[in-house]
C-alpha cells in the first residue's frame, strides 16, 4: 500500500530541485551544475553539488546524495510517503494510492488539516483585529508578547459565542462532519454544531510535518479549566505531539539538542530568546512516545520545567528514558518557582544561560540538595551526606555512582568508603522514603508498579462496557500478572465479587478503574474498543515473536506477516479490519502454543 509509482515520478519531474534546495542552501551556478555548502555537515569549502538536468544532488564531502524526495526526507526528517506528499502539495499534484480505502482516508485527513488551517486563520484574525480579542491582547502584552510574537506563532482568539467558528467554516463550504472530526465543534443535544473552544486564547498546534492538527486554548477568566486541548481525532494525538516541533526540528538536528518545556508560552519565550530548539508537550505529561519522536533528531534532551513542580516528577524517570532511548538527559537550571516564560519576561539572557548551563539530572539534583544543606556544621554535613548518598544510589550505573561519591566526599568532608557504605545501604532499601529537602509528597507504602496502559485500558472497557468486549479479549493477551488476574476475576464474577476474590492490589486496581470512565469523545464506541483489541493483540504478538525466535520455533515466520497486516490496517485508520486480522491471529494462537 502506498503512492502510485506514476505519481511519484510526476512529483519528481514537477519539482524544481534547484529552487527546493536553494531554500536551504546558498547555491552558485558553475557550468551546468550548482554548488554550495553542504547542509548535512560542517564545511568551509563548497562540496555540495546539484544537477538539475538529472534531478540529483551529491556531496563530495560527506558522500550523501539523492533526489528531491531524498533531500526533503533528510532536511525535514519525514518518511518516504510524507516527503512525496509534501512535494506534491508544493507542486499542486493530487496523489493516488494503491489502496482505494487508504487513498480515501488520506483524502479525509487532508480535509481535516485544511479545516483546522482555516480555523487558525479565523481565530488569528479575531485576535489581531476584533474588539472582543482585546482581553487576550492585553494578557499577551502583560506576559511580554507583542503583536509580532502573536503573528509569528499564529495565536488566536476564540469568541464567547455559541457557534461562531462553526458558522464561519460551514459558510466557507466545510462539511459539518469534517468540523466534528477535526475536533473543532461537536453536536449538542439540540443537534446543532457548537464550537469546541469558546472565550480562549488559542495556540495552534501542528504536527512534525507542519500540518495543522488542533489547538490548545487558555482561559483568561475563572470559568472552566485553565487549559483545554483539542479532543483526540484522526489527526490529533496528544501523546505523540510536541508543540513547536515543526519549527524546531531543523535546529534540534543542527544543535544535537532538544529543549522540552511544559507550556506553549514557554516555547515562545525560548524561541524569542534565541533558543529555537524548544518544544512542549500538548496538555499531557512527558511520555515514551515523545522520545520516540525525538530520538532520531537528537541525543541530548534538556528538560526546562519549573524544577519545583511537575518538572521534577517527569525528570525522575530520566534514568529509564536514558537507557531505553539512548539519550543524554539534563535539566536546565531555572530559578526556583519560575517557568521559562516568566524568566524570559524578566531577563531573556538568563533563559539562554539556563539551557547553556544545563546539568545532568543527578548533578542538578545533588546541587539543589547541597545548596539547601547546612554544610557549616558536622551534623549538617552528615545529614546532607546521608540524603545525597541515597540520591546517588538511584543511578543505574556503578561507574557513575562511584564518581559522584568521590565528588560528594570532598563537599561534605566525609571519607569515600563511608559514603559508599551509606549508598549501598540505601540501595538495599529501595522502598524507604528518601528525604531530599524538597517539598513533602505522599508516598505509598508499596511502590507503584507501572502497568501497561493498553492492558489497563482493556480492563477499563471490560468494567464499564462488558457487552462490547465480550468474546473479543483473552486472558493470554495480558502480560502483567496483576492485569491478568483482574481480567480473570472479571470474567468469572460480578464486579463486586471480583474485587472480593482478588488480592488487595488487584482489588484496588479494579476499584480505581471502576472510577475511570473510558475516554469516548466523538468516536463510535465500537471503533474505540476495536482499537483496544488491536493494541492488545499487537503487543502480545510482538512478545510471541521474541519468544518463538528465542526458542527456534518456525511459527515466528507466520506470526510476523500477520502482525504486519494488522499494522497496515491500523496505520490506514481501518480499525475494524485491523481488529478482524487481530482476532484471526488470536484464534491461530493454539498452533503457536503447541508447535509440532
Amino acid at each position: 500500500m502506498g503512492i502510485l509509482d506514476d505519481d511519484v515520478a510526476r512529483v519528481r519531474e514537477a519539482t524544481d530541485l534547484v529552487g527546493l534546495i536553494g531554500e536551504h542552501v546558498g547555491l552558485k551556478r558553475v557550468g551546468r551544475r550548482f554548488v554550495g555548502l553542504c547542509p548535512f555537515h560542517t564545511e568551509k569549502t563548497p562540496s555540495f553539488s546539484v544537477n538539475p538536468e538529472y534531478g540529483a544532488w551529491h556531496c563530495f564531502g560527506c558522500a550523501k546524495s539523492g533526489d528531491a524526495i531524498t533531500f526533503v526526507r533528510e532536511v525535514e526528517h519525514l518518511d518516504f510517503v510524507g516527503a512525496v506528499e509534501r512535494l506534491a502539495a508544493r507542486a499542486g499534484i493530487t496523489l493516488r494510492y494503491s489502496d482505494a480505502e487508504f487513498s480515501k482516508e488520506r483524502a479525509r485527513k487532508q480535509r481535516l488539516h485544511e479545516t483546522v488551517t482555516e480555523a487558525i486563520d479565523w481565530y488569528h484574525a479575531l485576535l489581531l483585529e476584533s474588539p472582543e480579542g482585546g482581553g487576550a491582547r492585553r494578557y499577551l502584552r502583560a506576559r511580554g508578547f507583542d503583536g509580532d510574537a502573536a503573528r509569528r506563532f499564529r495565536l488566536g482568539w476564540s469568541p464567547d459565542g455559541f457557534d461562531g467558528l462553526a458558522r464561519h467554516l460551514t459558510e466557507q463550504g466545510r462539511a459539518r462532519q469534517d468540523l466534528v472530526d477535526a475536533g473543532l465543534a461537536f453536536v449538542n443535544r439540540a443537534q446543532r454544531l457548537q464550537d469546541q473552544f469558546r472565550g480562549r486564547l488559542m495556540f495552534p498546534i501542528w504536527d512534525a510535518r507542519g500540518d495543522a492538527v488542533g489547538f490548545g486554548g487558555r482561559a483568561l477568566g475563572d470559568e472552566g479549566p485553565k487549559y483545554k486541548n483539542s479532543p483526540e481525532t484522526a489527526i490529533y494525538h496528544k501523546s505523540r505531539l510536541l508543540y513547536g516541533l515543526h519549527w524546531a526540528k531543523g535546529e534540534i538536528v543542527a544543535r544535537g539538542e532538544a529543549v522540552i518545556c511544559e507550556g506553549y508560552t514557554d516555547v515562545m519565550a525560548f524561541h524569542l530568546a534565541g533558543v529555537p530548539q524548544a518544544v512542549a508537550t500538548c496538555g499531557t505529561a512527558l511520555a515514551d512516545e515523545h522520545f520516540t519522536a525525538l530520538k532520531n533528531l537528537a541525543r541530548k534532551i534538556t528538560l526546562a520545567y519549573d524544577a519545583d513542580s511537575a518538572g521534577r516528577a517527569a525528570a525522575e524517570r530520566c534514568y529509564q528514558w536514558e537507557q531505553r532511548f539512548e539519550v543524554q538527559f539534563q535539566v536546565a537550571d531555572l530559578p526556583r518557582g519560575q517557568d521559562p516564560a516568566d524568566v524570559w519576561s524578566d531577563d531573556p539572557a538568563r533563559l539562554v544561560a539556563a539551557v547553556d548551563g544545563a546539568l545532568p539530572f543527578l548533578e542538578f539534583r545533588l546541587g539543589r540538595l547541597l545548596e539547601a544543606a547546612d554544610l557549616g556544621s558536622v551534623e549538617g554535613r552528615a545529614r546532607a551526606a546521608q540524603l545525597a548518598a541515597a540520591l546517588i544510589g538511584e543511578h543505574p550505573s556503578e561507574l557513575v555512582r562511584d564518581q559522584y561519591v568521590v565528588q560528594l566526599a570532598e563537599r561534605v568532608e566525609i571519607d569515600t568508603d563511608r559514603l559508599r557504605d551509606a549508598m549501598a545501604h540505601a540501595r538495599r532499601r529501595p522502598r524507604d522514603r528518601v528525604e531530599t529537602g524538597e517539598p513533602d509528597r505522599a508516598e505509598p507504602t508499596e511502590p507503584e508498579q507501572p502497568l501497561d496502559r493498553r492492558e489497563v485500558d482493556a480492563l477499563r472497557w471490560a468494567i464499564h462496557s462488558p457487552e462490547l468486549v465480550a468474546g473479543r479479549l483473552d486472558v493470554e493477551l495480558f502480560a502483567d500478572p496483576a492485569t491478568q488476574a483482574a481480567f480473570v476475576a472479571l470474567t468469572q464474577n460480578t464486579f463486586h465479587d471480583a474485587v472480593a476474590a482478588s488480592t488487595p492490589a488487584v482489588g484496588a486496581l479494579l476499584q480505581r478503574l471502576a472510577n475511570e470512565e473510558p475516554v469516548v469523545g466523538n468516536e463510535p464506541r465500537e471503533e474505540l474498543v476495536a482499537r483496544v483489541v488491536v493494541n492488545l493483540v499487537e503487543a502480545w504478538g510482538h512478545r510471541e515473536v521474541v519468544r518463538l525466535l528465542r526458542a527456534g520455533d518456525e511459527h515466528s515466520a507466520t506470526l510476523k506477516p500477520a502482525l504486519d497486516e494488522i499494522a497496515r490496517h491500523r496505520e490506514a485508520g481501518d480499525w475494524s479490519t485491523a481488529e478482524e486480522a487481530a482476532l484471526r491471529l488470536v484464534a491461530w494462537r493454539p498452533a503457536v502454543a503447541e508447535p509440532g
